[in-house]
């Protein structure tokens, strides 16, 4: 099983869950702490503290954001359900933003 350490406030973090959706692949995800120097368990298992880090199912760990998806496109073929999932992100994304600038306004 692949293994995904992150956190929700972190963009490269959802880029690359975004990219294991538009995959069809499932992965296990442990949240870890915002500060850095208090993620003693992510450097045990990857020898670093920053994220996202992916651990694979032979236990070999691949960080960063560029790594990672970089990885994923050369290891699993695009199916044709990921082109749906990019435009709908894309539309959940206009509407968030629609209603970000609306509540501004108020």
């Amino acid at each position: 099983m692949i293994e995904l350490w992150q956190t929700e406030w972190c963009p490269a973090s959802h880029r690359v869950r975004q990219r294991l959706t538009e995959l069809g692949l499932d992965c296990l995800i442990h949240q870890v702490p915002v500060q850095a120097d208090e993620r003693d368990a992510l450097e045990a298992i990857a020898g670093c503290r920053t994220i996202p880090v992916l651990r694979l199912a032979d236990g070999a760990t691949i960080a960063g954001e560029e790594s990672i998806i970089g990885w994923l496109d050369a290891t699993w073929p695009e199916p044709p359900a990921a082109v749906e999932h990019r435009e709908k992100a894309g539309r959940a994304l206009q509407r968030l933003l629609a209603e970000h600038r609306e509540q501004e306004r108020v």
